[in-house]
């Protein structure tokens, strides 16, 4: 089945739901479920994005601009982790899980609450090949993902939103902040905030692709291995080495292997 097939199924699947609750991050699969399921339901399908200081912070004002110009009634729900999830703070190996699980019981609630008859989230056909143990509470919740259910591949969601003119085909792919942290180190906002102040910096020095893993108080950068060529410019170096201090790294390195996906979940599969 070719993707224009499988976006008409998306389209059937979607119909057949009536109305949904986008679980919407911003990030490209729940920004196309979201365009696609505004142009099939209407005023039936509302976005909500959960805010916390584990997700970047530019991406949750990328969101709500997102649901603004596809004119999308957005619900923005406020989510402490620390608090709210019991044992998050020690940033055990189902950590994603106990996470997912307590963010999605809240869509759950609201859908409910309002009289949406299903919460959709962005999964898609490439993430049952990485570790994502947050897949699991979305099967307990009983949470639909319209893309995987049309089988659509991350290449396919995003030549699709090109072919539509959707300006974010191209966004580089962004998770929780908490991931850039080990297994078994605890967690705490101070962290979390170095991790999403070191990004930024990155990105507006023009990298595309970033990941700044913290180990204690060492950062690890991860970028492009195009990119690395950038840090053998001395000006650069000593720019990121300062930025990074500045915020509370001690250490700073860069991983000469490059940016890597799940690249701490490695340690558990």
């Amino acid at each position: 089945m070719d993707k224009y097939s499988k976006l008409e199924k998306l389209k059937d699947i979607l119909s057949d739901m009536e109305s949904v609750l986008v679980a919407f991050s911003g990030g490209v699969d729940s920004s196309f479920l979201l365009k696609v399921a505004r142009d099939v339901l209407k005023s039936r399908v509302l976005a909500a994005t959960a805010v916390s200081y584990i997700y970047p912070s530019w991406e949750i004002e990328e969101a709500r601009q997102l649901a603004k110009e596809l004119g999308v009634e957005h619900i923005e729900i406020k989510f402490d982790p620390l608090k709210e999830v019991e044992g998050f703070k020690n940033n055990p190996v189902d950590r994603c899980y106990i996470c997912k699980r307590s963010v999605f019981s809240k869509l759950v609630s609201l859908s409910n609450e309002i009289g949406i008859n299903y919460v959709v989230d962005g999964t898609n056909l490439d993430d049952l090949k990485d570790y994502r143990p947050g897949l699991k509470a979305v099967e307990e919740l009983k949470i639909k993902s319209p893309l995987l259910m049309a089988g659509l591949t991350k290449e396919e969601i995003r030549s699709l939103a090109k072919d539509m003119g959707l300006k974010f085909y191209n966004k580089p792919s962004f998770s929780c902040l908490a991931t850039r942290i080990p297994h078994g180190e605890e967690l705490n906002k101070i962290k979390l905030k170095m991790i999403d102040d070191a990004e930024k910096f990155l990105l507006d020095k023009g990298f595309k692709n970033v990941r700044v893993r913290c180990h204690k108080d060492l950062a690890r950068i991860e970028v492009l291995k195009e990119d690395i060529v950038r840090f053998f410019d001395v000006k650069m170096i000593n720019e990121v080495e300062k930025a990074l201090k500045d915020i509370g790294f001690k250490y700073v390195s860069l991983d000469l292997s490059g940016y890597k996906m799940g690249s701490l979940n490695m340690e558990v599969e």
